[in-house]
């Protein structure tokens, strides 16, 4: 015998799928609104400023590049008195003595212990700088801002204060 459905189903069904939904929305929310997000400092900027100018960054590190050499020579970010060290010098490799670098240090989950440094010192075209500090041990960013006269580029480092490799991002 087949029976067939009278058709009041459906709308219990539909009722049903609606509350739902509308049930994993609330919830995700409220799930979200409890979550600590921090914000990007990607290109020391807010990712909505570093999406918009995107293009403006990229022309301006080949610009650079043509030009200059910019690398990232430390040694390692563990110990007591980290040294934080840049070489800057042109295609020739004669040293450039006259950059301006920025620094900002953070970690990848949180804003607490981020740092910007700007006072280096130069010998020979390797810029040093002192008093960063890593309280917590593992990963840390590391992004230098470069300037030489109107040429600038970002050098965007993931160093870790058990190893001594960095890695550029």
């Amino acid at each position: 015998m087949n029976k067939q459905s009278s058709g009041k189903i459906w709308p219990y069904i539909v009722g049903g799928s609606i509350t739902l939904v509308f049930g994993f929305c609330v919830a995700t929310i409220m799930v979200t609104s409890k979550a600590n997000i921090q914000e990007s400092n990607a290109y020391m900027s807010k990712y909505q400023d570093a999406d918009a100018k995107a293009n403006e960054f990229i022309n301006a590190q080949i610009a650079f590049d043509k030009k200059y050499n910019f690398t990232y020579v430390t040694e390692g970010i563990g110990g007591e008195i980290p040294l934080l060290k840049y070489k800057v010098t042109d295609k020739n490799n004669s040293s450039v003595n006259d950059a301006k670098i920025i620094l900002h240090i953070s970690r990848p989950e949180t804003a607490e212990f981020n740092q910007e440094l700007n006072e280096a010192t130069c010998e020979d075209g390797v810029y040093t700088f002192s008093g960063a500090k890593f309280p917590k041990v593992g990963v840390w960013n590391i992004i230098a801002r470069v300037q030489v006269g109107d040429d600038y580029r970002f050098l965007n480092i993931k160093a870790d204060t058990r190893i001594k490799e960095a890695f550029e991002f």
